[in-house]
């Protein structure tokens, strides 16, 4: 798992976020509305992984939907 400020992104649009993710083949994992905004629009990605911060969950919830998600699904699956 790789953060944005890690690889410098911090700051940068969210297609910029996304082309990093593509480039580097890993999906984003976002509460940012804009992202499904950018998939429904029709714009490649590595997969974007998308959780509604306005429902109250807990961060062992969350983590266990991430490894369920990694545990079902290819990347092949989570491209666009």
């Amino acid at each position: 798992m790789t953060t944005t400020p890690e690889v410098g992104l911090t700051g940068v649009s969210d297609r910029e976020q996304i082309a990093f993710a593509l480039s580097e083949n890993p999906t984003l994992i976002t509460q940012n509305d804009d992202y499904v905004i950018l998939n429904r629009g029709g714009m490649n990605h590595a997969g974007i992984t998308y959780y509604d911060q306005r429902r109250r969950r807990s961060i062992c919830e969350i983590l266990n939907t991430l490894v369920l998600i990694w545990e079902i699904l290819e990347l092949k699956d989570m491209k666009n």
